[in-house]
């Protein structure tokens, strides 16, 4: 039988590292790459970019919330990827925002982000070791 650890390893501390590493430094080269199209583009993408910078600060909270072993850390962490989800899919399906997506990739980006934030929300309501860690 195989022992699960307790604490803060394995793929929790890859989540971790999503949440604390990850989405903060893809939220600043996307920001800085597209600070020029929200000056074009006007109110809307300045308030799709706010609406993100929230979201990653969300995210931050959660991933320190993990990393300190809160008892609400799993609950903010789930909040964390549904409002990750939620602002990667309104931008993926809006035109608020700008992308260099080619005609008919859209839906591939739409399953892969449905996928990747699936796969970490159901990691958090099945893992021992996130069980046994909070």
């Amino acid at each position: 039988m195989t022992q699960v650890k307790s604490g803060v390893g394995g793929w929790l501390a890859v989540l971790c590292g999503v949440l604390l590493v990850w989405q903060p430094l893809s939220f600043g080269l996307l920001a800085s790459a597209e600070l020029d199209s929200v000056m074009r583009r006007g109110l809307p993408a300045a308030a799709v970019l706010a609406a993100r910078l929230i979201v990653t600060a969300l995210g931050v909270a959660a991933g320190l919330a993990l990393l300190s072993r809160r008892p609400a850390a799993v609950a903010l962490a789930r909040l964390s990827l549904v409002c990750s989800a939620a602002a990667d899919l309104f931008v993926y399906t809006t035109p608020y925002f700008p992308n260099n997506r080619a005609p008919g990739e859209t839906p591939l980006f739409v399953g892969a982000s449905l996928a990747w934030y699936g796969l970490w929300l159901a990691y958090l309501a099945r893992s021992r070791r996130v069980r046994l860690t909070y």
